[in-house]
């Protein structure tokens, strides 16, 4: 489920990325060439990208199909960015969430995608929840298996983890709470993309000190694509690219205590 790819550059208009690639986002909304699980990516599609100068991110987001959303023909052709991520859906369940469901999920200076599903949801991650505080569970703006993961890695995001540390915790938490889910995830803060590869499809093109791509699959039938080992996290910048492996968690694999409220003061 799912497809989604993150761009540092030189600015370039969106669809120039998304859409006129042959084997684009826009394209793979309908006929992906390497998707695992589902076939159609038309539960909602979204993009963010940076402007300079500005290191708060700009989105648009649709619950519908990227190929019937006519405005964002136009969005594409003027919007220029050095910095963009972008993904198409195909919802694991039907909600009534519409386009905050769909990715990029944001925070601060993040944007964020989840390519899979976590299995036995919503249940199976019900303790992970509680390890977040109140306000940021009540704050969700979508009721998504997404939703919840962006959660828990923005969390640690805010409490001063280094991104690539952030996800592949995430992803372990996750997977040692439901066993066998898919854990494709993507952040960027503009400056340095992270992603990891658990169960689908990632991909890498470089081209050191001008640009970086790191997507679900290539958008063209370019030689220097490079596909990312499974259980491995990648941690880019416009000048490289870094690999290392993800190690599956083992069966005891604590959940991370839940915050406990300071002591109250006794009363006089």
């Amino acid at each position: 489920m799912c497809r989604h790819v993150a761009y540092l550059g030189p600015p370039e208009p969106l669809g120039a990325l998304l859409v006129a690639p042959p084997h684009a986002l826009y394209r793979q909304s309908w006929a992906p060439r390497r998707q695992r699980y589902g076939t159609v990516n038309a539960d909602g599609f979204g993009v963010g990208w940076y402007a300079d100068g500005d290191p708060v991110p700009a989105r648009y987001r649709r619950a519908g199909p990227i190929w019937a959303d006519l405005s964002f023909a136009d969005l594409a052709r003027v919007v220029r960015s050095g910095a963009v991520l972008a993904a198409v859906r195909d919802a694991t369940l039907s909600g009534a969430d519409a386009e905050a469901a769909a990715a990029p999920f944001a925070g601060d200076r993040w944007l964020f995608s989840h390519n899979g599903a976590v299995t036995g949801w919503p249940g199976s991650l019900a303790a992970l929840a509680r390890t977040l505080p109140a306000e940021e569970v009540l704050a969700l703006a979508a009721r998504n298996d997404s939703a919840l993961v962006w959660a828990l890695a923005l969390n640690r995001l805010r409490g001063g983890d280094e991104p690539g540390q952030a996800l592949a915790d995430t992803v372990l938490d996750v997977a040692a709470a439901a066993p066998g889910s898919r854990l494709n995830l993507l952040l960027t803060d503009g400056d340095t993309i992270a992603a990891t590869a658990w169960g689908d499809t990632l991909w890498y093109l470089t081209e050191p000190g001008r640009r970086t791509v790191v997507a679900s699959e290539p958008y063209d039938d370019d030689p220097r694509w490079r596909e990312v080992p499974d259980r491995t996290l990648l941690a880019a910048s416009r000048t490289e690219v870094l690999l290392t492996p993800l190690k599956e968690p083992e069966p005891d694999h604590p959940v991370p205590p839940a915050p406990t409220a300071p002591p109250k003061e006794p009363r006089t």
